[in-house]
């Protein structure tokens, strides 16, 4: 753990610090952790949804944190339960209304980003979820496969075959456009 994380933490566990401690931990981990969930659930509302529920967890279960790995690795893990959930949530809001052809509680905002940036998602939404997850904290959240190791529980070795096919299955589905 970083040095910088062991302040963090210590100033968590104390009464008299846990305040202060937070404001450091949220000025600190706040950005990392919000690109990951919006790379997750695709859309502000949501990311900021869960990284707000992300940062309630953190102040309620600090002192359950048992320090088997680094504070920041802990963080993302809730951080990533956090965006599952809502993405789950938001899954069973949009139901298929087969008949009419339409997605019933559609958001209307309108294209977030550019066609490429479009085109990526929906390729991301091809893959498998082990791919795709392993993608998604390789390449956006540019973690190491030690700590998505750490994150999953699973091998190096299958997270980098996991990470190779699924840059594999993007490339191909991009160029078939």
């Amino acid at each position: 753990m970083k040095s910088e994380e062991r302040e963090i933490l210590k100033g968590l566990r104390n009464k008299r610090t846990k305040e202060a401690a937070f404001v450091q931990c949220m000025n600190v981990y706040k950005k990392p952790l919000y690109a990951h969930v919006r790379s997750m659930t695709g859309n502000h509302p949501d990311a900021d949804d869960a990284l707000q529920n992300t940062f309630v967890k953190i102040w309620k279960h600090v002192d359950g944190f048992k320090g088997n790995s680094a504070l920041y690795t802990w963080m993302y893990r809730i951080a990533t339960n956090e965006a599952i959930t809502i993405i789950n949530r938001r899954q069973k809001m949009h139901a298929v209304d087969i008949e009419e052809g339409r997605v019933e509680g559609e958001q209307t905002d309108g294209p977030s980003g550019d066609e490429i940036k479009a085109k990526l998602k929906e390729a991301l939404e091809q893959l498998p979820e082990k791919q795709r997850k392993v993608f998604e904290m390789k390449y956006f959240s540019e973690m190491k496969y030690e700590e998505i190791a750490n994150l999953t529980g699973t091998s190096v070795g299958a997270l980098k075959a996991s990470y190779f096919h699924a840059v594999r299955k993007i490339e191909a589905f991009l160029k078939d456009d």
